[in-house]
């Protein structure tokens, strides 16, 4: 525990009890939301980022451990474990550290030096080291038999020997590390039977690409890697190599006879058939890795960005999925999401029936009371749009577009045939439509998140730490607006802090057989749902209209006899501190505080008294494109034009300008100053105003500048 809390503040620099403390929450089966929510107390107020840098180097600490104990068994089964490399394994900080102890030890395959070995050569390679002998060629004489043959298979042999003993040094696999790191260039080559496919086109900037290793933005190193493995282009990683054998030599040679001739040889072909591919193959994982993390952090934010986007809100919603020639699946859901009504409407060609569409858009719009209209961003939504707006509604109906990624994949997801078992797939992405613009967090958890289309090469990078990045948004989303347990999906559920799944479904189970739950009290009764679990979800699940008004706040149920005591001693009840300003200033926090509940828990509780519920979420904002663009070939240079931003990455922004094509804000058209972040500038969803560069019509790509 000792060695797990340093290593965690080596790497996070926050105090020691922080840390410790919330060390022992982890191991409690505490979870993020819960612990930076309810027990800041014990973190000292550490946040959800704070808490889970905890977690990771946590893993990071307990995988070193694990592969140290592994290693240290296996060296013991071979009987070469020292005193003093066990202290070296025992003490070492990093995996690629503790890799390089290893290797000399590992089983390896059948290898040229352990060839030579067998064919009793390592006491040559031993005398050639000691750099002492003058005539090696007689010496290498004597060792003349079986598969050896010649006085050069021998010497050749020895150097395979050497060759391996300068692989394994640590000092030099350092050093060409640290060569790798500052120097290393990256450069690509065009294949040429491919450089003319039409496909190719898109990757042509990297036919011939030199740049530094270490100085190339995440998304062009995802972006180079990608056209490699498209089979486009070859690529290498490179060093001076005249540099790197100087140095090895610097280290090893320390005579000029026919030894040291021999050892430069065998330094040459370590390093070019050893050192230099496994060593450049590792700076290019680090690279990648570094570059996966940095695209993982973009996703990551922008999925955070998407799933707090504004709701509607609990209003009745008409939702189109446009369409030409297979028409507009229109669907009318209720205030809680529900399908009331579906059909198909043919406004535009082939069919043309502009006229009955707009009259049963009218008549469904007056049946079911709609409050909005929400539209797919798809095929035919911007002559969708301007259909809708032709209708002279006899209530004021707002009209919005709504972001389609990802409903298809819903549509025929098992989630949304478990939901819609008589209906088809387009009906269900006509409903998901709907239900986004209601609320996108409840709706964007039944997708796989990969599958929403925000972010950068999501494809591309290590997929089970982008998918662990995105759970841990997703679940952090959710606690953070809390949920409504009688009318959250199962997807919405398993997302609560300590609910998982399978606890998801016995809730959803428990509703449809019992009804709504009228009390927090009443989750007890879930099955399988223990103390645990209700300490950990509690908190985050809301009940509307309860008896008691504090199962719909996010006070915890541990607190609320803290609240009691609160209105008791203001000779009131707590229904009367709700919402009232001026009664709960009168209250003084410190009367409240004991060894376990401080001034951050009793500050929370008040401020989710002033607003119990609270939505933290800003309400949704009708936005409208400029409806004389329709196609890339209507845009001009100089054009100012209304846009949202539909995806951040490290590079700049893309913006919606009503088109089926989206323009690239570059990070440099973002600010006349320098940008660090794109995200200080811009944010996912947000309605812009962009002036037009630059159009290329064949390659489809829009340059735009943010004006401010």
């Amino acid at each position: 525990m000792v060695k797990l809390i340093e290593f965690i503040i080596s790497n996070t620099k926050l105090s020691e009890q922080s840390v410790k403390n919330t060390v022992e929450l982890l191991n409690e089966d505490c979870t993020v939301p819960f612990i930076s929510r309810y027990r800041k107390e014990r973190t000292g107020n550490l946040d959800e980022v704070q808490i889970s840098d905890i977690v990771k180097f946590k893993e990071q600490f307990e995988t070193l451990e694990k592969r140290k104990g592994a290693i240290l068994k296996a060296l013991e089964e071979q009987s070469v474990l020292t005193s003093e490399l066990k202290q070296k394994i025992e003490s070492t900080q990093n995996l690629t550290a503790l890799e390089d102890l290893y290797l000399p030890y590992k089983k390896s395959r059948k290898t040229k030096a352990e060839k030579a070995r067998q064919n009793g050569l390592e006491p040559l390679a031993k005398i050639i080291m000691s750099q002492n002998a003058n005539d090696v060629e007689s010496i290498a004489f004597k060792y003349i038999k079986n598969e050896v043959t010649s006085v050069d298979s021998v010497l050749e042999g020895a150097r395979h020997i050497i060759a391996e003993w300068i692989n394994e040094r640590v000092d030099i696999r350092n050093n060409i590390r640290y060569q790798l790191e500052r120097f290393a260039m990256i450069s690509t080559k065009v294949v040429k039977t491919k450089a003319d496919d039409e496909k190719a086109q898109k990757f042509r900037d990297y036919f011939d690409w030199e740049e530094s290793l270490n100085r190339i933005p995440s998304h062009r190193l995802l972006a180079i890697l990608r056209t490699e493995n498209e089979g486009y282009i070859r690529m290498k990683i490179e060093i001076d190599n005249d540099r790197a054998l100087s140095k090895i030599e610097d280290k090893i040679i320390r005579s000029n006879n026919v030894c040291a001739e021999q050892i430069k040889l065998a330094i040459k072909d370590a390093y070019k058939r050893l050192l230099l591919p496994s060593l450049s193959n590792e700076a290019m994982q680090k690279a990648k890795d570094k570059a996966d993390e940095s695209a993982i952090s973009v996703f990551a934010k922008n999925l955070k960005q998407l799933l707090l986007g504004s709701p509607l809100g609990e209003k009745r919603v008409l939702a189109i999925d446009p369409g030409f020639r297979t028409g507009c699946k229109v669907v009318c859901l209720d205030a809680q999401g529900q399908l009331k009504y579906n059909e198909t409407i043919y406004p535009h060609p082939p069919k043309s029936d502009s006229v009955g569409a707009m009259k049963k858009i009218s008549s469904l719009t007056d049946a079911y009371k709609i409050e909005a209209i929400a539209i797919g961003n798809g095929t035919a939504s911007r002559e969708t749009e301007a259909l809708i707006r032709k209708i002279h509604f006899k209530n004021d109906i707002q009209v919005f577009v709504v972001s389609e990624a990802g409903a298809s994949i819903y549509s025929a997801s098992k989630i949304a045939r478990e939901e819609f078992p008589d209906y088809d797939v387009t009906v269900r992405g006509s409903v998901s439509i709907g239900r986004r613009l209601q609320d996108p967090l409840a709706e964007l958890v039944k997708i796989d998140a990969k599958s929403i289309g925000v972010g950068q090469y999501q494809h591309d990078v290590d997929q089970t730490k982008l998918q662990k990045s995105l759970d841990a948004v997703v679940g952090n989303c959710v606690n953070a607006v809390g949920v409504n347990i009688n009318t959250a999906s199962k997807s919405l559920l398993s997302y609560v802090s300590g609910i998982g799944p399978k606890l998801a479904e016995n809730i959803f189970n428990y509703r449809k057989e019992n009804g709504l739950f009228s009390s927090r009290k009443e989750i007890k009764k879930v099955p399988r749902l223990g103390d645990k679990a209700f300490e950990q979800g509690a908190a985050f699940l809301r009940i509307k209209n309860a008896e008691n008004p504090l199962d719909d706040s996010a006070v915890h149920p541990e607190s609320y006899k803290i609240v009691v005591k609160m209105a008791k001693d203001l000779g009131r009840n707590v229904s009367d501190l709700i919402a009232n300003k001026e009664l709960l200033k009168k209250i003084d926090l410190k009367k409240y505080c004991t060894s376990s509940v401080g001034l951050p828990t009793l500050q929370d509780i008040i401020k989710e008294l002033e607003k119990p519920g609270l939505d933290i979420r800003e309400q949704v904002k009708v936005f409208t494109f400029n409806q004389n663009i329709k196609t890339i070939s209507d845009l001009r240079e100089g054009q100012l034009l209304p846009g949202i931003v539909n995806n951040i990455t490290n590079f700049g922004a893309f913006v919606d300008v009503g088109i089926k094509e989206s323009g690239l804000i570059h990070v440099s058209n973002l600010s006349d100053s320098f940008v660090k972040d794109v995200n200080e500038h811009v944010s996912l969803h947000q309605q812009v105003i962009v002036k037009v560069l630059e159009v290329d019509i064949p390659r489809k790509r829009i340059q735009l500048k943010l004006h401010k």
